[in-house]
């Protein structure tokens, strides 16, 4: 009987730039930020599916079907129960502490929040990634994190009127041309962006506290406009600084 040694073939690549490397406890002098794609929805990986996967089925079904499995998905979640994909999996949780055991549940104290964690079938498709480095990344500035502090998600969600905290490197707002801020900007339309109004809580070169705008319900991203510089002189123009993943508004629950 042959022996037949399995190929890890390399089938998919992820392209990313190199960044100054200001984490604590991190090795190296850069650390790697990806070169995010377009953020796919049901209809893009379904049309993926119909013209390279080869389904044969009818395009439309399969997006409702599709739209259908998440639609009982969430309402499961809501539940408390955990739903399993195969590639990853998605837990319901209950944040904060309670100081005693009778303690009712409060919204703000206690958020529920619900955690994503790969399967195996997932992390073994990293052995088929090749990661392509394409250089220094800009030095104008980068936007690593945006958190909606309401519910604790990372670059996921915001909630209009709770708090924002962005994190990454040279964002501190600062100048004086009008249009130095934070904007919050609609992927429908970027000529509508939002500033944010009002001082900001936190305002350093790594890390920026304020509150979010009211926003509609819809898919928005991250933009800075400001003069900041290391030296403590004001640019003369602003740069921008941008957040290139999208961010959802969801619909209020009623």
């Amino acid at each position: 009987m042959a022996i037949i040694d399995p190929v890890n073939e390399t089938l998919h690549r992820i392209r990313v730039r190199l960044v100054p490397n200001n984490l604590i406890g991190v090795e190296g002098a850069y650390i790697a930020f990806t070169i995010n794609e377009a953020c796919l929805g049901i209809e893009d990986v379904c049309a993926s599916l119909k013209n390279r996967g080869g389904f044969t089925g009818n395009y439309d079904d399969l997006v409702e079907y599709v739209k259908q499995f998440f639609n009982e998905a969430a309402y499961l979640l809501c539940d408390g129960f955990a739903v399993n994909t195969g590639y990853f999996s998605i837990h319901p949780n209950v944040g904060g502490g309670f100081d005693n055991v009778t303690e009712g549940h409060d919204r703000r104290k206690h958020p529920v929040t619900f955690r994503f964690r790969t399967r195996a079938p997932l992390r073994a498709l990293t052995g088929h990634i090749a990661v392509e480095v394409e250089g220094i990344a800009d030095v104008q500035g980068y936007i690593d994190k945006v958190a909606d502090v309401n519910t604790g998600a990372v670059n996921e969600t915001l909630t209009p009127g709770g708090l924002f905290s962005i994190s990454g490197h040279k964002i501190k707002v600062a100048g004086d041309k009008p249009d130095v801020g934070v904007y919050f900007v609609p992927a429908a339309d970027a000529v509508q962006k939002v500033k944010v109004t009002g001082n900001l809580a936190e305002n350093t070169a790594s890390k920026l506290i304020g509150v979010i705008p009211a926003l509609t319900v819809g898919t928005w991203t991250v933009e800075i406009k400001t003069q900041y510089s290391r030296g403590g002189t004001f640019l003369k123009e602003p740069r921008t600084v941008v957040f290139r993943s999208a961010l959802i508004v969801e619909p209020t629950a009623t």
